[in-house]
């Protein structure tokens, strides 16, 4: 079982590392970019597949991989 984790600052949150990336695609050309917002990308393979181990996986993303107060995460799990 694989799945994928999907870390970004919520919308409400400035995202300085984003504004950043803006601001240099912008300079080097692309004019067109009007945000860029950053975040990251987490795999999770699982050695065996449990009944209950999206429900934990959504735990892990909560409570380790993403801070809930300004972050939200998205959790892909594929069979």
């Amino acid at each position: 079982m694989k799945a994928r984790v999907l870390v970004m600052p919520k919308q409400s949150v400035l995202d300085p590392q984003g504004v950043a990336v803006r601001d240099a695609v912008n300079h080097l050309g692309l004019k067109e970019v009007a945000s860029v917002r950053v975040g990251r990308v987490v795999e999770i393979e699982l050695q065996d597949e449990t009944p209950d181990a999206e429900a934990r996986l959504h735990t892990v993303c909560r409570d380790l991989l993403s801070n809930p107060v300004i972050e939200d995460y998205h959790l892909t799990v594929e069979g």
